[in-house]
């Protein structure tokens, strides 16, 4: 709260206040200010000291006013939103069938979401001690474990430190690790040798190594939408033409692929098959089908994200064990699981690609520590890992039940049918204006806006179920809701 008593004034707290927000990305570039009446009721300060506040934001390069539309956070390098406005779109006749939208980006394609960033820098930057719903990791007392400091112990004594630390380490990734993957993928049913696993800096930096490899600037990816927005960014800051394929509960829209491969000829699909975010959905075998046909027929790759299959039951419908790893490369990662800063990940791909994909990984890392993947071995081999899961999930499914009550009960609906680790939400409220109001709360939401290709408003925002099972948070949440 902003204090009578502080020494500086009502106006340099309330600047400084939106001026820290807007540098640690918890105010993206684009994000609408609330208006002077509504943050002078929301801060409880006179409308002038609002208009004081803005104005040194003003002055301070951080925010710009549009005539008759308020500030907005201002975009580093853009055109000011009158001149992006009259920016006429490309000619030409859409297709019988395509929606406005899709015609739109067909044409030119979306715009870098400039907010993709911003949830992952609040990751870096605490915003209180209270549990953060809109958090994409579970808490740390769900993933603490003696198992994991005893492996690390263990091949951290000074003989094994001798024999693996003093030269470069193996350029695929550490043998012991890439054989126990390969056992535990087998065990998905994804036919994967020891050779053509890769391991990473993260499931990320998978991501990242694939597309360097089987892109060039200017190619057209097929990605689901909603989706994660740093993909989105991450890709379009490789210059690629993102088509974005609206995500529904068994599979992405199919009718659109279709019609990106007949008008595109995209050289990626970009999937989430097995509890998606944000919304949870499970692939059908049905669509799985479908997307290897359409990928077969029209010559595409699929990258095939699993970061969310350590949670989920192992007969769930996974794309690259239905083609074997013919069309697919197979990513995944243990942040989410383990420890979200061991970052080890890995992929999984077709023989004949192996050779370029490890070629991308030593230009941009050479090889990568063997410490921490000598030690995941060891959990995996010695079935910790997997006992760990499990608990991970049975608990997982408690949270989520209460997490639903109480959402329900602040009035909320389910977008999607609650599973997995996050809840997509309507809240029938602007999230991204919400979320401005329940960071003065001390609590961390991630609006609807951030999994869009395209920035947009929206009344849904992701939860994590681990994360929301206080009623204190469903409390203030209502409250606030209740006043927009």
């Amino acid at each position: 709260m902003l204090m009578k008593t502080s020494s500086q004034s009502l106006t340099e707290q309330l600047a400084g206040r939106f001026a820290q927000r807007i540098r640690n990305r918890l105010l993206a570039p684009g994000a609408r200010l609330p208006s002077v009446r509504l943050c002078a009721e929301q801060q409880g300060v006179s409308p002038s000291t609002v208009v004081a506040a803005y104005d040194q934001l003003l002055a301070q390069g951080l925010v710009e006013a549009r005539k008759n539309r308020g500030f907005f956070v201002r975009e580093a390098g853009a055109p000011p939103d009158e001149a992006r406005a009259s920016t006429a779109p490309a000619t030409g006749t859409m297709p019988a069938g395509w929606t406005a939208a899709h015609w739109m980006v067909t044409r030119r394609g979306p715009s870098a979401p400039v907010n993709a960033t911003s949830l992952i820098r609040g990751m870096f930057h605490k915003i209180s001690d209270k549990p953060q719903p809109g958090m994409g990791v579970f808490p740390s007392e769900w993933l603490e474990s003696t198992f994991m400091p005893a492996a690390v112990r263990k091949v951290t004594s000074p003989r094994s430190l001798n024999e693996f630390s003093l030269q470069y380490g193996e350029p695929l990734g550490d043998s012991g690790l890439r054989r126990a993957l390969s056992q535990k993928l087998m065990a998905l049913s994804v036919p994967a040798a020891p050779d053509q696993i890769i391991t990473s800096v993260g499931a990320t930096h998978a991501l990242d190594i694939v597309s360097r490899t089987l892109l060039r600037p200017g190619d057209p990816v097929m990605v689901e939408e909603p989706g994660w927005a740093v993909e989105f960014a991450r890709l379009t800051a490789l210059g690629m033409h993102l088509l974005p394929v609206p995500r529904r509960a068994d599979g992405p829209d199919l009718e659109v692929m279709a019609k990106y491969c007949a008008v595109h000829k995209p050289k990626l699909y970009v999937s989430v098959s097995v509890f998606h975010n944000p919304t949870s959905y499970c692939l059908s075998p049905g669509s799985a089908h479908r997307i290897l046909q359409l990928a077969n027929q029209h010559d595409f790759y699929i990258v095939e994200d699993d970061t969310y299959g350590h949670i989920a039951p192992d007969h769930a419908t996974r794309l690259s064990t239905l083609d074997g790893l013919q069309r697919t490369v197979y990513v995944s990662g243990f942040a989410k699981i383990l420890a979200p800063n061991w970052r080890i990940g890995f992929l999984a791909a077709p023989a004949p690609l192996v050779e370029q994909l490890l070629d991308t990984k030593l230009l941009g890392t050479l090889t990568t520590p063997a410490l921490l993947e000598k030690a995941l071995a060891l959990c995996i081999e010695q079935g910790q890992l997997r006992r760990h899961c499990e608990r991970i999930r049975t608990r997982l499914d408690g949270a989520r039940a209460r997490s639903v009550k109480l959402a329900l009960n602040a009035g909320c609906r389910f977008a999607a049918e609650p599973a997995g680790l996050f809840g997509w939400v309507d809240t029938g409220v602007d999230t991204d204006a919400l979320s401005q109001r329940m960071l003065d709360e001390g609590y961390l939401l991630a609006p609807g806006a951030l999994f869009h290709a395209e920035r947009k408003p929206s009344t849904l925002m992701r939860i994590n179920f681990a994360t929301t099972q206080e009623a204190t948070f469903w409390k203030k949440f209502a409250e606030l809701k209740k006043r927009m």
